[in-house]
């Protein structure tokens, strides 16, 4: 098994203080301050044996708790460690340029000989994406299919399909040509793109880079990736099985948000069956992630009182359910109580998050029982620990992440 560390990143600091600060997230002490944390955490993680660090994609949170994942946040942690790898699960790919993102991360990766992975996701928060893409036209993905807009979700999803077809188009070696809905390469894709020193490109460029007219009719994207043909590649927190079902397709490794040890095993056992399906043979859980939460500390109580004074009990429970994220923590029970309903958030409570198995939570006991049930359930190859960092006080981070990493990863890693 190979563990992550997963930073919102979060400024660090109270719900007294994020109401007294506001807007925090405009404060450079305080920005500095999460950068100190997320360094010294990843540096901590490196030592303990943990593969990798990571983050989501999330812009204009000016409450402090979810502070986005540009290329710039990866290559300070990695200029900052010395083996341990980083990227973003994952990079809104509608809200991106594709070539200049598949330079973006390319240029990453040669400049740190292969220690980045590369996350991607279709986006859930119109609060900045519906910003950012706005010349696609492409709005936020809702999380709750039941409160879903069809068509809205449709454009994001094909969106999401084009960025993602172009990239690795621009990672393969030599040039390529693309017509989309939303993209075409070369530029007009009929003509080409005018290029005045055509002489010397036909000479020393990529073969059939340009035409006899001086027109360019390839488009190579250089550099390639330091990583053959290019770094791992994440889809972020899957709830469906048409996702796991993509992910198997597309050689991506889904990081499961579902937590229910059948649920689990069904999309585990999906993945293996559409991954031959398309050539490719797989184990249970090889190239399947799980994201999860832990809290450790001498007795289960403590670590309880832990996960309430962080993410847990600081308002995390209400933003699931605003999300529609609780539906990933659904209980048998839940389908008599609620048929056909989202949960209501006084359902969203640290003993769900507990009873579901998505917070692994006590003593090393404890929390090896949990990671057993997990390896007897679906075997993943990748842990993804949903860490507090900017919610809980530094220290308690610091002690649960040592105990983390000398109790339990030396079972499973």
């Amino acid at each position: 098994m190979k563990f992550v560390f997963f930073f919102y990143p979060a400024i660090p600091a109270t719900l007294d203080e994020r109401e007294k600060l506001r807007p925090i997230a405009s404060r450079t002490d305080k920005f500095q301050q999460m950068l100190d944390e997320v360094v010294e955490l990843s540096q901590m993680a490196e030592d303990l044996g943990f593969t990798a660090v990571t983050y989501p994609e999330h812009h204009l949170h000016t409450e402090g708790g979810e502070m986005g994942s540009l290329p710039l946040l990866t290559q300070h942690v990695l200029a900052n460690t010395k083996t341990i790898k980083a990227g973003p699960i994952g990079y809104v790919l509608a809200g991106w340029d594709p070539l200049r993102l598949a330079l973006e991360i390319a240029w990453l990766d040669q400049i740190t000989k292969g220690r980045t992975i590369v996350g991607f996701a279709r986006g859930y928060q119109a609060r900045w994406l519906n910003q950012m893409a706005q010349h696609l036209h492409v709005g936020a993905a809702a999380m709750n299919t039941k409160e879903s807009q069809p068509t809205n979700d449709a454009v994001n999803r094909e969106a999401f399909q084009e960025v993602f077809d172009i990239i690795k188009l621009a990672w393969k070696d030599g040039g390529f040509r693309y017509k989309g809905k939303y993209y075409e390469y070369p530029y007009p894709y009929e003509t080409g793109t005018p290029w005045p020193a055509h002489n010397w490109t036909r000479k020393y460029g990529s073969p059939g880079e340009v035409d006899d007219a001086g027109n360019i009719q390839l488009i190579d994207v250089v550099p390639k990736p330091y990583q053959k043909p290019h770094p791992p590649l994440f889809q972020a927190f899957s709830q469906s099985e048409s996702t796991i079902r993509w992910a198997a397709k597309e050689g991506s490794i889904p990081t499961v948000l579902t937590s229910d040890p059948a649920i689990l095993r069904r999309f585990a056992e999906v993945h293996v069956e559409e991954a031959a399906l398309h050539g490719r043979a797989l184990a249970l859980g090889e190239n399947f992630g799980v994201f999860r939460g832990v809290y450790m500390a001498d007795t289960r109580q403590q670590a309880r009182d832990l996960a309430m004074k962080g993410l847990m009990g600081t308002g995390w429970p209400g933003w699931a359910h605003d999300f529609g994220f609780t539906d990933a923590f659904r209980l048998p029970e839940d389908d008599i109580n609620f048929p056909n309903q989202p949960l209501p958030v006084s359902e969203a409570t640290m003993e769900r998050f507990e009873k579901s198995h998505f917070c692994l939570v006590g003593n090393e006991k404890d929390v090896r029982k949990e990671m057993d049930l997990l390896v007897e359930t679906a075997n993943p190859e990748w842990f993804i620990w949903q860490s507090d960092q900017g919610y809980l006080p530094m220290d308690d981070m610091k002690r649960m992440l040592e105990r983390f990493g000398r109790e339990v990863m030396p079972h499973y890693r």
